[in-house]
């Protein structure tokens, strides 16, 4: 029974706890833990509770505001369009063939093809501005720095861990690992390999950090990689709900800076860093029994062929996925809007041939 407890008490607190080092260099008021399989535990709890909240954000909240919001519009705009025609709102028809009140099946459509997309960004734009935070707290209390980028690697291995990096590092895998299960469930985008591919690739890194004891470059990494992903559910959410264009191309330039700035300047700086002064300052040697995993045949034959190809691959997409965010950048500049290129426009197709 002991050991049955021991596995069920896995499922909703850390394991593998251990007594607190003498002098850390991090978190010295916290509880600390070592890594093991029972870990993957914490993370289907975690996968399992974002699923519930997920549909209950989407369906209780988001969904019924934006069809309310969109309808609304829709008969304010009526009211507006009538009382221009008739120079007053007298209820009649609103020059389309409806009375003010009927909405025609083609505009029920697309107000529900807009609730949902509205509704699928909406467990983003709740997401991760809150692991935002937390990853700035977590990063804040551990001495990274990506100015002195050797800070990642300074003291290896960086083990036990503190309760709060420890968490954090569960949260994101499973957020990931569980975003790719919905992937599919979403409307259809034209990225959806790359997506899929980005996913892969993440969870994989995330968890050859975590084992091999290099979680202060990986927390880093995702604390840089969740900032310009606050600003676009959000700009989406605004768009799929008609409000001004100022707005959403702020936010939308807020996003693009962002991506910028931290996915392929200080996202390059990581990779170099991983190069340089990895086998440099942590040396290599492999030691298992002090949670040491580098030595010089490792380090050429799977190290650096594994975390720097996935690096490097991880790039590439994002390099592939920033033209698809210049060319819509382009198209607002010169004086279009912006629209989501990842959409699925043959469904869009298929419901203009149902109206005709």
């Amino acid at each position: 029974m002991a050991f049955l407890d021991d596995w069920v008490s896995a499922f909703y607190t850390l394991s593998y706890p251990v007594e607190t080092p003498a002098n850390p260099d991090s978190f010295p008021d916290s509880a600390y833990y070592t890594t093991g399989v029972k870990d993957v535990c914490i993370i289907i709890t975690c996968m399992a509770v974002m699923a519930v909240l997920r549909d209950i954000l989407r369906l209780g909240v988001f969904e019924p505001f934006a069809r309310w919001k969109l309808t609304r519009d829709l008969e304010l705009n009526r009211t507006k369009l009538s009382a221009n025609a008739n120079g007053k709102a007298n209820g009649n028809g609103n020059g389309n063939g409806h009375a003010n009140g009927a909405i025609s099946k083609k505009e029920k459509r697309l107000i529900q093809r807009s609730v949902i997309r509205f509704a699928e960004q909406g467990w983003s734009a709740v997401y991760y501005p809150i692991q935002w935070c937390f990853g700035l707290y977590v990063n804040y209390y551990l001495p990274n720095s990506i100015l002195q980028p050797t800070s990642l690697w300074t003291n290896y291995p960086h083990t036990p861990l503190a309760g709060p990096l420890k968490f954090y590092y569960l949260t994101q895998s499973a957020f990931y690992t569980h975003q790719m299960l919905i992937l599919n469930a979403e409307a259809p985008r034209k990225d959806h390999y790359q997506m899929m591919a980005h996913h892969v690739i993440t969870v994989f890194l995330m968890g050859l950090s975590y084992f091999f004891n290099f979680t202060r470059v990986g927390s880093l990494i995702m604390f840089l990689m969740d900032l310009c992903d606050i600003f676009l559910p959000i700009a989406k959410m605004c768009r799929y709900m008609n409000l001004s264009s100022l707005v959403c191309d702020t936010l939308f330039a807020s996003f693009l800076v962002s991506w910028f700035f931290t996915r392929h300047v200080l996202f390059m700086v990581v990779i170099v860093s991983t190069y340089v002064d990895l086998p440099r300052v942590v040396g290599l040697e492999w030691a298992p029994e002090k949670g040491r995993f580098l030595s010089r045949e490792y380090w050429y034959a799977r190290d650096l062929a594994m975390t720097l190809a996935d690096l490097f691959l991880l790039q590439i997409i994002q390099l592939i996925w920033f033209g698809t965010i210049c060319r819509v950048a382009w198209r607002v500049i010169s004086g279009g809007e912006a629209s989501d290129d990842r959409s699925d426009e043959e469904a869009d197709l298929d419901d203009d041939k149902k109206d005709q």
